[in-house]
């Protein structure tokens, strides 16, 4: 199946006071609505759960990509699945048992990813891609928006990419993505880039979307 440029905007860094709205701004241009879940023991910051992430689903036509920065996500991810999250990921660190988390979540109907923080190889995780939907190479320290790119992922990400091979397996990355940055990530074999404050600081998110798109389409697929 061809690879395509896809662009998840977080809504992390949205108006929460107006999030029906701002969900609204991406319609129709973003390919997801990426929503991040961190319970304060993970990571150290806490902000939406299960909850919110229901009336998110009410409020958008757009697929929900859910990235769970939590402890015991083998316990509570299958929930967001359950809820019609469209995508849920889990973080490796935290998974005991992530092949049966996987199915599980895929037995709900939804895509199973798992990220990796910056620091975490990904070769011990090679043999559970086929699991898989979507693997996601954290560009930051997971916690905190707003955080500059980190450029020594870069090889990381071309490693995964020559791991993944013929798999239909999305590469996802997350954090620092923007117009400075999200070019490195494709040229290395991202496909599906989450962006927060690229496009919500912007005064047109839907123009930034689409910019943020044509810079990358061009070279997904290439590596």
């Amino acid at each position: 199946m061809p690879r395509r440029a896809q662009i998840s905007p977080s809504i992390l860094s949205a108006d929460f006071a107006r999030l029906a709205d701002e969900l609204a701004r991406i319609d129709g241009t973003a390919d997801w609505a990426h929503v991040d879940i961190m319970d304060n023991h993970f990571v150290p910051n806490l902000t939406l759960g299960l909850p919110v992430v229901e009336a998110v689903l009410k409020s958008t036509l757009l697929p929900v990509d859910c990235h769970l920065m939590i402890e015991d996500p083998d316990r509570w991810a299958p929930a967001y699945a359950e809820a019609g999250a469209a995508s849920v990921t889990f973080h490796a660190e935290a998974a005991a048992a992530p092949v049966r988390l996987a199915r599980a979540l895929r037995k709900q109907g939804a895509r199973a990813g798992m990220a990796l923080k910056p620091a975490t190889p990904v070769e011990p995780y090679l043999d559970l891609l086929p699991e898989l939907d979507m693997l996601l190479l954290m560009t930051v320290e997971p916690g905190f928006s707003g955080q500059s790119f980190l450029d020594v992922v870069l090889p990381k990400i071309r490693r995964a990419r020559a791991a993944i091979g013929d798999l239909d397996l999305w590469l996802q990355v997350d954090g620092g993505v923007s117009a400075d940055t999200i070019e490195a990530c494709a040229e290395a074999g991202a496909d599906v880039f989450v962006a927060g404050s690229a496009v919500y600081g912007k005064d047109d998110p839907a123009a930034a979307v689409e910019a943020l798109r044509a810079l990358a389409a061009p070279l997904v697929g290439r590596s």
